[in-house]
């Protein structure tokens, strides 16, 4: 009997990304852990022979200087998504025209590097609005990953704002980062969006069935300093009742999931570092051993192309 299927992702956000939400001037330089960060995550792929979606930040692609550790995920076989340009997590505050604008920019950027057809989008920050929708629908995308039904979105805005030294107008323009707590009511299984323009294909990041609450790595990093053997047993667990309920897990990765504290300083403020790089890499692998163990892993796009035929709920925004 075959496995059942699932998909990865990776959302690819720069060290600049970070501090630029943290309210860190440091982000106007663009530092960028890039060559550091995605040779260890390819290396491991490769052991685990998977292949993922990479959300790719227009700005680095745009950037000379990162086409090298960027072309090297292309060169690797795995697909590149749109993450919006300016990894602003307020997207759903743009007007239509600077919507159009993040879009064009992003797909010129990303054509530098790479000649696939991008058909997934990822908003920062799970960030969402009908007129993204209709966008993607009107520029041919196949599918959005954007969703991310958890209560718990909330939490994690208040953790933001409270590490953090940010100005009334930028508290403001953060007020919906991360969702709402209606963003818990979603679907977790994969459905269409409908738009004047048509339709595309949502498939959401998973959270646990029936309690929604998150599995993606930044929260398994943070339960491992803890204890790893707690961390493992709730992936475990998340795992084996999406298996029960017939629910096609979409984890999600970030770059932190792969490098320390002790590798980058600057992050100190976000769950999981307090990990030293060498062992959350182990930590990583480990999980993903287990995930590609139980499960048929494809990269987004590959997931949407095989079910998208089979699903028939839709909704609109």
């Amino acid at each position: 009997m075959s496995p059942p299927i699932a998909d990865l992702s990776l959302d690819l956000d720069n060290l600049w990304a970070y501090l630029r939400t943290h309210g860190d001037a440091q982000w106007e330089t663009f530092p960028s852990y890039l060559p550091t960060v995605v040779p260890h995550f390819l290396e491991i792929f490769d052991r685990l022979d998977l292949r993922a979606t990479v959300f790719v930040v227009g700005q680095d692609a745009a950037l000379d200087k990162n086409h090298g550790p960027l072309r090297q995920i292309v060169d690797a076989g795995h697909e590149i998504g749109n993450h919006s340009f300016n990894h602003e997590p307020w997207l759903q505050r743009y007007s239509r025209e600077q919507l159009v604008d993040e879009f064009e920019q992003t797909e010129a950027a990303l054509a530098k590097i790479t000649d696939q057809s991008i058909v997934g989008f990822r908003g920062p920050g799970f960030s969402l609005s009908a007129d993204v929708l209709q966008l993607l629908c009107e520029r041919g995308y196949q599918f959005d990953g954007s969703t991310f039904p958890t209560f718990l979105g909330p939490m994690a805005r208040a953790y933001y704002l409270m590490t953090s030294s940010f100005s009334s107008a930028e508290k403001e323009d953060r007020s919906e980062m991360f969702g709402s707590l209606s963003d818990g009511l979603r679907p977790l299984k994969p459905y269409w969006w409908t738009t004047p323009s048509g339709r595309v294909l949502e498939l959401p990041v998973s959270t646990i069935p029936i309690v929604r609450a998150p599995f993606h790595f930044s929260y398994l990093c943070f339960l491992a300093q803890v204890s790893p053997r707690v961390a493992e047993l709730y992936f475990r667990f998340a795992l084996a009742i999406c298996r029960l309920t017939r629910t096609s897990p979409s984890l999600l990765l970030h770059p932190l999931d792969f490098l320390g504290g002790d590798e980058v300083p600057q992050m100190s403020f976000f769950p999981g570092m307090k990990l030293a790089g060498d062992v959350k890499r182990a930590f990583s692998e480990r999980m993903l051993a287990i995930y590609a163990k139980q499960f048929e892993v494809l990269p987004m796009g590959e997931h949407a192309a095989r079910i998208g035929t089979k699903v028939t709920n839709s909704r609109s925004f």
